[in-house]
């Protein structure tokens, strides 16, 4: 698919602000006064500005209010709810610990629980998309998460834990590409099957000539050397650069701040390939996923 800077600003920027507000309201650190304001203002440049990155992928960005009445069917609906109930719980929280030095500890779990679930109803848009076998697989929703409580982790200076959640979105980054390489052929997506014709079916000639919606955005192709590359590059900065700064230079400001930096750009790198890479079952009627789409 078309890889959209939007929401590849969105997701991982957003990804990292709610991770810190988990851990905020966890009391992962505790913090009042100006230093709980510094924290909260991290988190909500993060987790808003994220937000309405997402806001100009849409069409009509105006009617975005429209999507709050789908709740009961619409990953997307649910999405916009828990957002907003996250930033106004833990508005409420910040406000009391920065105002008047009180850390109200069942608001802060609340608000934890529900940045968490922001997150999870942000992976589970893709996660539930059968016609994107890439991503219909239960590892989606463990990048996701795993991504945001390592950021979380990182800007809310627990460098151990850091390390360990890092580690792990490692290897669940891992697992994903190697999982989703196999993802189209598991599901036994064909030109046969998108056609419901009989027999060994073969495409005689394209729709059209020209381009369209479909073909600009739904049959996106990335060359193997190059995801491969790109793959390299964003595991790389993901985990080891920062777990490595983090154990050589412990928890101080700068290599800390270099970690987080490594960290967004990797995820940054691994958010691209995760749209590139994806194939949609639409693709077969224009002649695309006859083989391995990174070939």
């Amino acid at each position: 698919m078309q890889p959209a800077p939007s929401v590849i600003i969105f997701s991982t920027l957003s990804g990292a602000g709610f991770g810190l507000l988990f851990f905020l309201g966890l009391g992962l650190p505790v913090v009042t006064g100006g230093i709980a304001f510094g924290f909260y203002l991290i988190a909500y440049v993060l987790a808003v500005g994220g937000l309405l990155a997402s806001v100009f992928h849409l069409k009509n960005p105006k009617n975005a209010w429209l999507s709050y009445s789908q709740w009961r069917t619409s990953w997307l609906s649910r999405e916009g709810w828990a957002a907003v109930l996250a930033l106004l719980v833990m508005g409420v929280f910040a406000l009391f610990q920065v105002f008047f030095g009180v850390t109200l500890a069942p608001l802060g779990w609340l608000g934890a629980a529900l940045s968490l679930t922001t997150v999870f109803t942000t992976a589970m848009i893709y996660t539930q998309l059968r016609t994107v076998p890439r991503w219909n697989q239960p590892a989606t929703p463990v990048v996701f998460l795993t991504a945001s409580l390592a950021g979380g982790a990182l800007l809310s200076n627990n460098p151990m834990l850091a390390v360990i959640l890092l580690i792990l979105l490692g290897a669940a980054v891992l697992f994903h590409w190697w999982k989703g390489d196999r993802r189209f052929a598991e599901a036994g997506s064909t030109i046969g099957t998108a056609t419901q014709l009989r027999g060994r079916v073969s495409l005689w000639e394209k729709p059209h000539t020209g381009e369209n919606y479909l073909t600009r955005e739904m049959v996106f192709r990335v060359a193997r050397k190059h995801a491969v590359k790109l793959r390299v590059i964003a595991l790389v900065l993901m985990t080891p650069v920062p777990v490595a700064l983090i154990l050589l230079f412990g928890a101080h400001h700068l290599p800390v701040a270099l970690a987080v930096l490594s960290y967004v750009a990797g995820v940054f790198a691994q958010r691209w390939l995760f749209f590139a890479e994806a194939e949609h079952v639409v693709g077969l009627y224009y002649g695309a996923h006859t083989g391995r789409q990174v070939a």
